[in-house]
């Protein structure tokens, strides 16, 4: 494979490793550094693009696909479910709101990334257009501890 083509494939690789739910750029950031030897930039601008893109078709379709989906007894039993047990803490999603999205995005554990940001503010009724900003601010911000642990851990091995 000629050199420009290989680098286009190794971006394609990054974007699309970053938009798999629950790895999300906490795999395609070290995937990016470690396999492929990329500048801690590039990782770092491709995994935040490819993070970010199913985003906003999420923020804008999930309800509509329940709302359709709620026409099957076995979904509208579970949507009902979902709902009623999440009424409970809709005081403190009232009092943050959107803003609640950042922190809990930007924290790079395991079911704290943008897909679960998305289906966070579908339950909550969290607007697209408060919750889209939130939700790029907290991938920034594990994009940074996400880059910065990697670039940390590639100076100790030596790298």
């Amino acid at each position: 494979m000629p050199n420009g083509l290989a680098l286009v494939w190794q971006s394609v690789q990054v974007v699309l490793m970053a938009m798999i739910p629950l790895g999300e750029l906490r795999a395609s950031i070290p995937f990016a550094m470690g396999v492929h030897k990329m500048a801690a930039s590039q990782a770092f601008l491709l995994s935040v693009l490819g993070n970010m893109l199913p985003v906003l078709p999420l923020l804008l379709f999930l309800e509509p696909v329940s709302t359709w989906l709620r026409r099957y007894h076995l979904f509208d039993r579970f949507f009902g479910w979902l709902f009623a047990r999440t009424r409970r803490y809709s005081a403190k999603v009232e009092r943050y709101g959107a803003l609640a999205l950042a922190p809990f995005v930007a924290i790079p554990l395991p079911i704290t990334g943008a897909w679960t940001a998305c289906a966070i503010a579908f339950v909550f009724g969290i607007r697209a257009r408060y919750a889209f900003p939130s939700i790029f601010a907290g991938v920034l911000g594990a994009g940074v501890i996400v880059t910065l642990s990697c670039m940390g851990v590639l100076v100790i091995a030596g790298v």
